[in-house]
């Protein structure tokens, strides 16, 4: 086996694939978490004795060195869609990164990979991407040399994107297309970004790149949401949403997320607002030798649970339900 790195955030949807995907080429894993009763699952994504998890809160600096102790490597992919409670942007995509590089760098750490996000800038209106923006800032600041990986919409099983709209189309006779829908995104498999990671991690090559992860396809949030429908087979109206109604709605979300996840916020109103595609001015998957895999290879293995019959769905049955 490998040396060891710590993996921040290691239990979530992308860390899930990147802790999976790390193992496969043999390196030992730490994976660190605020709640690792609730992870232990992870330990099964590699051998026996691979794969540890341990406490850690990127607002902690002590834990942090806990979980870096012995590191060779560290990756940080915690963040946040939304702010709640004590959960905000500031605190956890621009403090978090630099209490994670920090303790990083006095333990001794060598390579530091940092998420981020497409469209990740610093004078942006909407705060998650101002604080993406930060956090690169605040990590690079203490690693000149960390690689930065900035990917688009993630979609996969469990992603909270397809999953939030399928979900939607259940229960209700529309979907809203914000400002029209005519925001453009370029969405990227969950597996793609996890190999990402794992040779950020690994090739030295890698040091001091911003890397721009993007699928190989450019569509509309209109053309996203068609595409839903047909995999789910339903039938449903989709509704423009000026803006300025947009804004309401995030209005009532931001009201919500202290209790439940919202279905949108007014900061996510705000980056509807600007395209979500890769710019051509950073590395993206080809120069890691990645090809970038489709929505229509990915979709169907789990939206299907989203059709009348679930998995038992006639796939010959061309016909939309109702």
């Amino acid at each position: 086996m490998q040396d060891l790195v710590t993996v921040f955030g290691g239990s979530g949807f992308i860390g899930t694939q990147a802790v999976r995907q790390l193992a496969k080429v043999g390196w030992r894993i730490r994976v660190a978490v605020r709640q690792p009763n609730l992870a232990y699952a992870m330990r099964l994504h590699g051998d026996v004795g691979q794969i540890d998890v341990v406490q850690a809160n990127v607002r902690n600096p002590a834990s942090l060195r806990r979980a870096l102790d012995g590191a060779t490597a560290a990756l940080n992919l915690v963040g946040l869609l939304y702010e709640h409670g004590r959960q905000g942007f500031q605190s956890v995509h621009v403090m978090g990164a630099r209490n994670v590089a920090e303790a990083a760098s006095a333990e001794g750490v060598t390579r530091l990979v940092q998420i981020s996000a497409l469209g990740a800038d610093p004078v942006s209106s909407a705060k998650y991407a101002r604080s993406k923006a930060e956090g690169e800032a605040a990590a690079r600041a203490i690693y000149p040399d960390a690689v930065i990986a900035r990917p688009s919409i993630v979609f996969g099983p469990q992603d909270s994107f397809f999953n939030r709209f399928a979900g939607l189309a259940l229960v209700s006779p529309a979907l809203p297309l914000i400002g029209g829908g005519r925001t453009r995104m370029q969405p990227v498999f969950v597996g793609d970004v996890a190999r990402a990671l794992t040779k950020a991690v690994t090739l030295a090559e890698c040091a001091g790149q911003t890397y721009e992860l993007g699928g190989p396809a450019i569509f509309t949030f209109r053309a996203l949401m068609e595409i839903l429908l047909a995999q789910i087979e339903r039938r449903r109206m989709l509704i423009p949403v000026p803006f300025i109604a947009a804004d309401l709605l995030g209005a009532l979300g931001d009201l919500a997320a202290g209790v439940v996840a919202p279905p949108i916020t007014s900061d996510q109103v705000r980056l509807l607002r600007t395209d979500n595609v890769v710019s051509g001015q950073h590395p993206g998957l080809a120069e890691l030798g990645i090809t970038p895999t489709t929505l229509e290879a990915v979709l169907p293995s789990y939206l299907y649970r989203y059709r009348r019959g679930g998995q038992y769905a006639d796939q010959e049955d061309g016909a939309l339900a109702a």
